[in-house]
């Protein structure tokens, strides 16, 4: 019902090229924004890997390798990115990152590592890890 309805939103920067060359550095200064900013609901992969609420939002965090994704234009990533989706979980990260940060994560996102090779996102490692802790205890004091 509501839940299978399309939302169509105008994505800005179809026509802004990015700036930010793709070197090996730029992609790699992506990847540890996109780790410190974007792992905690896209992963670190940008495949939600490992994130456990990934699948129950709604809509439910898109695979950033998808050609859903990867079809935009990079001045339209990069416009997301700085204005978010509303209505998503998609926050907007204007005034937080600068404008070469957020190039770097385009150029980050156009190249992925294979889903799940770079782990789980920290927090839910340690949250898993305790978790798993907590049981063990449980069992141990029955």
């Amino acid at each position: 019902m509501a839940k299978d309805v399309k939302h169509k939103i105008t994505v800005g920067g179809k026509n802004t090229p990015n700036p930010i060359a793709a070197t090996p550095e730029n992609i790699k200064d992506g990847q540890e924004h996109f780790g410190h900013h974007c792992g905690i609901c896209h992963g670190l992969d940008g495949e939600a890997t490992g994130v456990p609420f990934a699948q129950k939002m709604s809509p439910p965090i898109p695979s950033l390798s998808s050609s859903d994704v990867q079809d935009y234009k990079d001045g339209q990533l990069k416009w997301i990115i700085e204005n978010g989706i509303n209505p998503s979980g998609m926050p907007s990260w204007k005034g937080i990152l600068t404008d070469e940060e957020m190039w770097k994560l385009v150029n980050f996102m156009r190249h992925l590592p294979p889903k799940g090779s770079l782990g789980i996102p920290t927090v839910y490692k340690e949250e898993q890890e305790e978790h798993e802790h907590m049981h063990m205890h449980d069992k141990d004091s029955k």
